[in-house]
């Protein structure tokens, strides 16, 4: 039988929950609200798992957005993720937020263009990674402070897709590139995660859950690019 997944997804405003079976979504809640996490993601896990007809016991494995994001939010949607498997003896798996994000995008990437997922981190910096159409990693997860030269020699070449709440800040900065190209409405999401975390499944790609915790990419990872 195939696997059923409860993934969490709370690295930004985004409070959203999935189940998945196999890679096929059952269902999906999330809402755009702002400090929400903390009073929604119970309800909305339970209400996920009754809608589905489901018991928190059924599932083979819990998903969670692993950051980057929001410290308050990774926080809640880590401590979410772990509490269930520690209680239901089930193994934890970790996506990279970027990733999921990245993953949306190339769903619809029929021209096989480089996709860039930013999130919002402050000033003009934002967490961002670049990715190929296949999801390969062009280059990491990085905290980035975005200027007129960011990401110039890439695009002198080739075309990137710049998504997430952190692309409109930088978007004057980048638009001046022929080759930028912006989607908008791109969020993190638990519907994302679950896919991804279908993969790490099968392959036993699993969180030790005693010691894995958010991927916070603090300052001292930041550079000037």
């Amino acid at each position: 039988m195939a696997p059923v997944l409860l993934s969490i997804e709370t690295s930004t405003q985004v409070c959203s929950v999935a189940i998945h079976k196999g890679n096929s979504l059952l269902a999906e809640f999330s809402v755009s609200e702002e400090k929400s996490h903390s009073k929604l993601l119970t309800h909305f896990i339970d209400t996920i798992v009754k809608d589905c007809g489901l018991k928190l016991e059924d599932m083979d494995a819990f998903a969670v957005s692993k950051g980057p994001g929001s410290f308050t939010g990774l926080r809640i949607g880590v401590s979410a993720a772990k509490g269930l498997c520690f209680a239901l003896d089930k193994p934890l798996i970790s996506v990279n937020t970027l990733e999921a994000m990245a993953q949306s995008v190339n769903a619809n990437n029929t021209d096989k263009h480089y996709v860039c997922p930013m999130l919002d981190a402050r000033r003009m910096e934002v967490y961002c990674a670049l990715f190929d159409a296949d999801m390969n990693y062009i280059e990491q997860t990085e905290a980035l402070i975005i200027d007129e030269n960011s990401f110039r020699e890439v695009l002198e070449k080739r075309k990137i897709f710049f998504c997430g709440n952190g692309m409109q800040k930088c978007r004057d900065l980048l638009k001046k590139y022929p080759n930028s190209l912006f989607v908008d409405d791109i969020y993190p999401s638990a519907a994302d995660i679950g896919s991804i975390a279908f993969a790490k499944f099968l392959k036993n790609e699993f969180e030790d859950l005693a010691y894995f915790e958010p991927f916070y990419l603090k300052d001292f990872y930041t550079k000037v690019g």
